[in-house]
């Protein structure tokens, strides 16, 4: 049982982040990223093709990631891979080490460095939480038995600020029965709606944490505000962005308090810094966040 699984279950506030693999075979300024948040969260995500550009497999990864002491969260997408790739990655993802894995459709690949790929979506999220409770229960897609199960913590997405958000809340409640154990959101820069939407999943039982993205500059609010479904940097924050002199610190100080007032109304947090993984310990002092001898 994977520790994030031990503390959700024992309904501690988890602290999670991620990082981003290289566009080459040179792990050392992942690794060193990465090695800023070591004793200060619970778990890593290690993104899968994020934004659709190539970079090495986070399967290459989340080795590294464990061998420093830290706990990965393996994020696996729909976009890239059929249901043969797909639940051959999921075995190796066990064969490695991995318990935690978040399950994804992933960003289309107009949004990419390679926009003219085809892509394969012969999964959607829910098949592929399917698929991954599958072969935990010991039989791939096609119903043939394996030869050793894998374990797994399955997470899914979910965005408290979809415009559908009842549509969203029934394909919540279709992820845990096709085997999603927590949640992670969209950026949440609402913290009233975010309560509203948690008050009426709370019934589900499954943990969700809410995802901080650590703002650079209110243009970088304006961008997401314009191109990222389900996001929305309220004006007063652009406003403090784009009158901030520090705009690290004006940033550091908003996921703070984001932090602080997400304590009250879900399970975790997970810090979205974007390059700029130096800040997360200033953000987590800041925002008071439960100390705790996290994994060394």
């Amino acid at each position: 049982m994977s520790r994030l699984s031990q503390l959700l279950q024992a309904g501690e506030f988890v602290v999670t982040a991620e990082v981003n693999p290289p566009k080459g075979v040179d792990l050392s300024d992942t690794l060193a990223r990465a090695e800023v948040m070591r004793g200060l969260v619970d778990a890593v995500n290690i993104t899968d093709h994020q934004g659709s550009h190539m970079s090495v497999s986070p399967l290459a990864l989340a080795p590294a990631i464990r061998e420093r002491g830290m706990e990965p969260i393996l994020q696996v997408t729909c976009r890239d891979r059929n249901r043969i790739a797909i639940q051959g990655d999921l075995l190796a993802a066990h064969v490695l080490g991995v318990e935690n894995v978040l399950c994804l459709t992933g960003d289309p690949v107009g949004a990419g460095d390679h926009p003219e790929a085809k892509t394969v979506f012969d999964l959607d999220s829910i098949r592929l939480l399917q698929a991954a409770d599958s072969l935990a229960k010991g039989k791939d897609l096609g119903n043939n038995p394996l030869r050793g199960a894998p374990s797994f913590y399955l997470g899914a997405a979910v965005n408290p600020f979809a415009s559908e958000l009842a549509d969203e809340i029934i394909r919540m409640e279709e992820k845990i029965e096709a085997g999603a154990q927590f949640f992670q959101t969209q950026a949440v820069f609402d913290l009233e709606q975010m309560a509203e939407f948690m008050a009426r999943v709370r019934a589900f039982g499954a943990p969700i944490i809410a995802g901080i993205i650590l703002l650079k500059s209110g243009d970088m609010a304006r961008f997401m505000n314009e191109h990222l479904p389900g996001v929305h940097v309220p004006d007063n924050l652009i406003a403090e962005m784009d009158a901030a002199e520090d705009k690290a610190e004006a940033g550091v100080q908003i996921a703070a308090r984001i932090i602080r007032e997400a304590r009250d109304i879900s399970n975790g947090v997970h810090v979205m810094a974007i390059g700029w993984e130096r800040l997360i310990p200033r953000v987590l002092e800041l925002s008071g966040a439960p100390a705790r001898e996290r994994a060394q």
